[in-house]
């Protein structure tokens, strides 16, 4: 616990510190409560303990902590966030049958691909929430097949076409992943045909949009300087936010009057303005005053102990000063595509050659430009 100790007592804002063991003091499971356990042994020092603690907000926060100061061993938050989540939903499900299903696609299915996905980049909130959604869905689609005296291995193509009739596009997505794990175990017929998914696309910002967001972003001294930034970086390099919040402060090289950011190779020049904003920025980074992050090199520094802004979080506050992330991004490859070739866009900005010469047919159609994967 000391690693810990030395976490919470070398924050520059010892009082917000002090404050969050103080709260919730009169109530079982508060901050200090739980460390009281911890020391005396009452608590085990494991993910699976913590993941049984309520009040869950805590016990997260506490747990990031101790993965930081090294005392547990480092878990994708987003898992444990999951991992926390399901036994209230297993929970409330009556039906014995239905509890084992949901139990077997948890555990074989939605995990290790989220496991998976942990082990090859990283998982956002996004994909976190679909995992849970999947979950809910699949219970959902037994309880509807119960009320028409069906089971899931009795379940025909005419109850498929009408759970895809009545339901909106997001849940025949969320159930898709069920009825093909459900097909593959033999848990329903192998004959069910299972609807393909829609692929909508969103039309890139015109060039004068795009060069007018950015010019405001350069200027408006009213909104937050990482707003400003996250904004500037998808519209000049056509970053995801995913990408975009796995940057450090080690990504920006900065030699004399040359500033360059680290995509990919090359690294990509960085314009005079969009510098001195970056520069300034970095100077000032929101979240470094507390025990979570006062030697974060994230450039995005976030709430929770040692992570990187939300990407979500940050796409939604974006979408409200006016800069939709997708359609901005769609702008920003069309313009580099245009002033040079695909294979050097891809290196420098981080891409699949094979998506940069996709995207590069498409401009050359005279399509919209349509959304990046």
């Amino acid at each position: 616990m000391t690693p810990l100790l030395t976490l919470l007592v070398a924050t520059e804002e010892p009082r917000s510190g002090l404050a969050w063991l103080a709260m919730r003091r009169n109530h079982p499971g508060n901050a200090s409560q739980m460390l009281r356990r911890l020391g005396l042994g009452e608590l085990p020092l494991t993910h699976d303990a913590f993941h049984e603690l309520q009040p869950w907000r805590a016990a997260a926060h506490l747990e990031e902590l101790l993965m930081a100061s090294g005392a547990l061993p480092a878990v994708d938050k987003y898992i444990c966030s999951f991992q926390r989540w399901l036994p209230g939903h297993l929970a409330d499900i009556a039906d014995p049958e239905h509890l084992k299903t949901i139990k077997l696609f948890a555990t074989w299915h939605v995990l290790p691909r989220l496991r998976e996905r942990a082990d090859r980049s990283h998982i956002t909130p996004s994909i976190r929430r679909f995992a849970a959604e999947q979950i809910k869905y699949a219970t959902t689609f037994l309880r509807w097949l119960s009320a028409r005296d069906a089971t899931l291995s009795s379940c025909g193509q005419l109850d498929i076409d009408a759970w895809f009739a009545e339901n909106t596009e997001h849940g025949r997505t969320c159930l898709r992943a069920f009825l093909n794990w459900a097909r593959r175990s033999r848990r329903c017929p192998r004959s069910l045909s299972v609807p393909t998914m829609k692929i909508s696309k969103r039309p890139a910002l015109s060039e004068d949009e795009r060069l007018s967001a950015l010019g405001r972003l350069l200027s408006d001294t009213d909104t937050p300087m990482r707003l400003r930034v996250a904004g500037v970086i998808v519209l000049l390099y056509a970053q995801p936010l995913t990408r975009v919040v796995q940057l450090t402060v080690d990504d920006v090289l900065h030699d004399g009057e040359t500033t360059l950011l680290q995509f990919g190779e090359p690294a990509s020049p960085v314009p005079a303005p969009v510098a001195t904003l970056l520069l300034a920025y970095i100077a000032d980074r929101d979240n470094m005053n507390t025990a979570t992050n006062q030697a974060s090199r994230w450039l995005f520094p976030g709430r929770r102990a040692g992570r990187p802004a939300r990407p979500d979080h940050l796409s939604s506050r974006l979408r409200e000063i006016g800069i939709p992330v997708a359609a901005a991004r769609g702008a920003a490859i069309r313009q580099q595509l245009l002033e040079l070739p695909a294979a050097v866009v891809a290196d420098a900005l981080g891409y699949h050659d094979k998506t940069t010469s996709r995207l590069l047919r498409v401009n050359r159609s005279g399509s919209d430009g349509g959304s990046i994967p």
